[in-house]
Order: C-alpha cells, then sequence, then structure tokens
C-alpha cells in the first residue's frame, strides 16, 4: 500500500500512527530489560568471583572464561525479573508417560547398537567388571540413554548454561557449585570445547555434571588426561566408578518384571513396603511365563514398583534399580536403563502392555498431593511429579475410598479426594 494513500484519512492516520508508536515503545522497553539484565548477569558474575578463587580458580582464568557471556534466556526452567514465570519444563523422565518414555522401537534400536558395541569394546568392560565391579551391560544401557551411544550431539556451552542457571534457575544455589565445578575442571586443563552440555549442564558421553565429573572422573585408558568426550573406556569406567560409589552389586540383576497377585495390589508400592524377594514370593508374585527367580537373588531385598499404576507392568526392584535411580533420580529413567541393558544382554523386554491412559499436568498432580496430604496421607512432598510415593498415597486413598486401586491421578480420584472429609484421628 503506498504511503500517500495509507495516510490519507485522519482517522486511518491516528490508527496507524497509535500503533507505530506501541511498537517503537515496546522495542525500547525490550532494549532497556535487555540492557538491565547485561547488567544484573555481569553484577552476577563480579559476585562470583570471589567464591570461585576461592575455590582455586586463577582470577585471570575467571575472568578470561566469563568475558562477554551473556545468558541463554531460551533455556527451560529460568524465572526471569518482570516475566511470568513458565510452568516447570523438568526432565523428560518426569514430565512423560511410560508409554511415551519407553518406546519399544527406540528400544530396540539401541539394543541393537549396544550389542555390537559390547563387541567392540570387550577388552574395556572386562577391565571395568574385574577392576571397578560393575556389570558391562548396565554401563552400556547408562551410555545408551544418555547420548543414544554418543550420537547424540549435546548442543550448549556448558559455562553459559550453568552461569545462566546459577543466575535465573529455579536451583540457583545447586547450579552455583556447578559453574564453579566446571570452572575447576578449565583450570585443571579440560578444554572449555569439550564441556558442551545438555541444558542442565551435563557433560561426555555419559552425562556427567561438573562436580561428578570432579569426583569420578577416570582415566582408564591411562593416556594422562580424563576425556568424558572421546575416549570411551574413560567415559565408562568413570560411570562405573560413580555407580560403585552409588553401591553397585555385581553380578545382582536391577530388578523382574512380575505378575501382582489378586489379593495385592499398587497400593503396596514403593521403598517403604520394601521386603526380601522370597517375601514376594510367599504373597503370589510371580514372573511372567512361571519364569523361576535366581535362588542367589531371593534374600535381597526388593520393592513393588509400578511407574504406570495399574495401568501397566508391575516390577520388583533390587538394589541396583536404586542405584540407578542415584545416578538419575527417576523410575522411568531408571526402568529404562534396565530393560535396555536386559535387551543388550539378549532379553526382549517386558510382557507387560501399557493401557491407554492421560498423563496428566502437573498442575493437577499438584492439586491432588495437596489434597491428599490435606486429608492425612503422607504424602512426601508437594511437586507435581507421579512418583511412588505419590502413586502408593493415591492407591492407599482409592482404597479406602472404595474405588478400586490404580494408583494413578486421574479426574474421578481428583474429584472424590476433593469432596472426601479428612481422617479422624486413629481413622485408618
Amino acid at each position: 500500500m503506498a504511503a500517500d494513500h495509507l495516510f490519507a484519512r485522519p482517522g486511518k492516520r491516528s490508527r496507524w500512527t497509535s500503533m507505530l508508536l506501541a511498537v517503537c515503545a515496546g522495542l525500547v522497553a525490550a532494549a532497556s530489560a535487555a540492557r538491565s539484565q547485561d547488567a544484573g548477569f555481569r553484577a552476577f558474575l563480579d559476585g562470583m568471583k570471589p567464591e570461585a578463587v576461592a575455590a582455586g580458580v586463577p582470577a585471570a582464568l575467571f575472568d578470561k572464561t566469563v568475558a562477554g557471556l551473556e545468558p541463554d534466556l531460551t533455556l527451560p526452567d529460568l524465572v526471569i525479573p518482570g516475566k511470568a514465570a513458565a510452568p516447570e519444563r523438568g526432565q523428560a523422565e518426569f514430565t512423560q508417560h511410560p508409554t511415551e518414555y519407553l518406546k519399544p522401537e527406540r528400544l530396540r534400536s539401541l539394543a541393537a547398537l549396544g550389542v555390537e558395541l559390547a563387541r567392540q569394546h570387550k577388552a574395556t568392560l572386562d577391565r571395568i567388571e574385574r577392576e571397578i565391579g560393575v556389570d558391562r551391560h548396565g554401563l552400556l544401557a547408562i551410555w545408551g540413554r544418555e547420548t543414544a551411544f554418543g550420537t547424540y550431539k549435546l548442543p550448549h556451552d556448558a559455562i553459559r548454561v550453568l552461569a545462566t542457571q546459577a543466575y535465573l534457575g529455579r536451583r540457583k544455589e545447586q547450579f552455583r557449585a556447578e559453574f564453579i565445578a566446571a570452572l575447576k575442571l578449565i583450570a585443571g586443563g579440560i578444554p572449555r570445547t569439550d564441556l558442551k552440555a545438555s541444558w542442565a549442564g551435563a557433560v561426555g558421553l555419559t552425562q556427567f555434571m561438573p562436580t561428578e565429573f570432579a569426583k569420578h572422573g577416570f582415566d582408564f585408558d591411562g593416556d594422562g588426561k580424563v576425556d568424558l568426550v572421546r575416549s570411551v573406556p574413560d567415559a565408562l569406567a568413570s560411570a562405573a566408578r560413580q555407580l560403585k560409589d552409588k553401591g553397585w552389586v555385581l553380578g545382582q540383576p536391577w530388578g523382574y518384571e512380575v505378575i501382582v497377585p489378586p489379593t495385592s495390589s499398587c497400593a503396596l508400592e514403593g521403598p517403604p513396603g520394601s521386603r526380601k524377594l522370597s517375601a514376594w514370593i510367599a504373597l503370589g508374585f510371580k514372573r511372567p511365563g512361571e519364569k523361576p527367580f535366581r535362588d542367589k537373588d531371593l534374600d535381597a531385598e526388593a520393592y513393588l514398583m509400578m511407574p504406570a499404576g495399574g495401568y501397566g507392568p508391575a516390577f520388583l526392584a533390587l538394589e541396583n534399580f536404586q542405584v540407578i535411580r542415584r545416578y538419575n533420580t527417576s523410575d522411568l529413567y531408571a526402568l529404562f536403563v534396565g530393560d535396555l541393558s536386559d535387551r543388550i544382554a539378549g532379553g526382549t523386554g517386558f510382557s507387560g502392555r501399557w493401557a491407554t491412559v492421560a498423563q496428566p499436568t502437573t498442575a493437577m498432580v499438584t492439586t491432588l498431593q495437596t489434597r491428599l496430604q490435606a486429608l492425612g496421607y503422607p504424602v512426601e512432598k508437594i511437586d507435581g511429579k507421579i512418583g511412588s510415593n505419590t502413586r502408593r498415597q493415591i492407591g492407599a486413598f482409592e482404597t479406602d475410598a472404595g474405588l478400586g486401586a490404580k494408583c494413578w491421578p486421574t479426574a474421578e480420584v481428583l474429584k472424590k479426594a476433593e469432596t472426601r472429609p479428612p481422617r479422624r484421628a486413629g481413622q485408618p
């Protein structure tokens, strides 16, 4: 449209002038906010310098590393002043339904590659089992889950990610420690270009946070440096050291898929219900297809784990499942690693099937957790996450309310919880 025609009538001139003024005002406000943000970030970095230097980071290296550094405002889970906080994204392990997270086709593809890599790295894996005491299939499965055996390339600069999260993230104190640990890695000779990271700052083939890198990094190939980016021996041995330090039991499976007998339910789920595997067998729990349990595991402690409640397969989790959760605190993560490790060892995946059930929103789970806690059920955390404690308490509530335990947050359960009076003291 020609300019003379566009501004021909007074009414149109007024309307377009107002729009242009509004756009200009918005640009000015955005620029002002960016300048303010940059100034705040600069002040934050200046404030971090004494802490970093006290931790052993040379002052000159600190200055060089953060020179020109800007916050990455595209990262998730930031709380930006003047901007409405977005819902916490969190990790896929806490936001996806098991059917989405545990896709059989993905597990089959990774397992096929894992079998080949087990052959390629047999000597390294033999040595890790012998010297560190961690089983090869679990290690390979962690490598597969974290970076698809190195085929997934981490997109972020760890220094920028960690500084941004320490400045604007939801867990600032945690990321302050990780930021300083990353600076110390650079001071120790790790090239910054090797510190490519996830959005949360984890680096290397097996995804180590910098504090874990510093604690467990292992020069297993003997070349005089710890290389978690290019050296498979270093990456796998470092992961093995972390797992061993967290309690790995050599030769023990992560757990067993089981059939829940009619006399039991998902309300027994979670570590509080832990008992010997032999005791679960006495309650009527069996493996699919009547496969026997290993005799050597009968005295091992196990707990019932049902990540989709009564809408999916059930498992008895042994100590190594807990160890995997200490590597990444998620039932689905540990289950993915367990399933993949079994497939690499020659297994075929789970027999049980996941039923179609809606994945609730974080807000809905938070509301239900809050209500169950108010009703007297011991919900450990109001965090919007569907962990074993939340599922266990839902199952207990459903049993009390006569719904039949399914241990999954649904609209029906929430509606029932919102209309149910609190339990009286001494009432079961």
